[in-house]
């Protein structure tokens, strides 16, 4: 088990990540996050518990980023204890009229290409441009490159989540285990 704790003055965060062998515990301030985080965490085969409070007073941005540094950090730390990965994921994901396509690759070169278009500001208590501070801040920990783009959709709810199942699905056929280094330099 991978276990992470970060404490700043503007957020406390612990959390820890394993395979997946009973249902995530995930409390945040946002209710829509957490859903989002539960369907990253079923459709990657992973456990995720996580506690996270921060100064939600002043906006939902410091908690949102710092909890995808911690989980970037976790998913490194996790692949860390693996021996040969399939290293690469992709998938196609909708949810009813959305589509979107995510690839990733665990090639510790963190780069991130985000093209996520919403019609509205927030969905409940959460800005929904922070979803790209979120992956850009666990692309960069988790050493990952990623792709993710909504090919089309109408509602927002629709594409966020297609977008988070598609990163837990990529995520998942990653880190599976095969035989041989997936490496044409003999190293990750």
């Amino acid at each position: 088990m991978i276990t992470i704790e970060r404490k700043t003055k503007e957020t406390n965060i612990k959390l820890s990540l394993e395979s997946r062998e009973l249902p995530s515990t995930i409390q945040t301030p946002y209710p829509f996050l957490n859903h989002m985080l539960d369907a990253f965490s079923f459709y990657a085969n992973l456990t995720l518990n996580l506690d996270a409070t921060g100064d939600i007073d002043v906006d939902d941005h410091h908690l949102v980023e710092d909890i995808g540094i911690v989980l970037g950090q976790a998913l490194l730390q996790y692949k860390q204890t693996l021996t040969n990965i399939n290293r690469f994921g992709f998938f196609y994901m909708p949810m009813d009229e959305s589509l979107s396509r995510l690839a990733l690759d665990f090639s510790n070169r963190p780069t991130l290409i985000y093209d996520v278009q919403f019609k509205n500001e927030r969905i409940s208590n959460l800005t929904l441009d922070n979803f790209k501070e979120f992956f850009k801040a666990l692309t960069y920990e988790a050493r990952i490159t990623l792709h993710i783009t909504n090919l089309y959709g109408d509602n927002d709810h629709h594409k966020i989540e297609s977008v988070f199942k598609g990163f837990g699905k990529c995520v998942g056929l990653a880190l599976r285990e095969v035989d041989t280094l997936q490496s044409t330099k003999g190293v990750l």
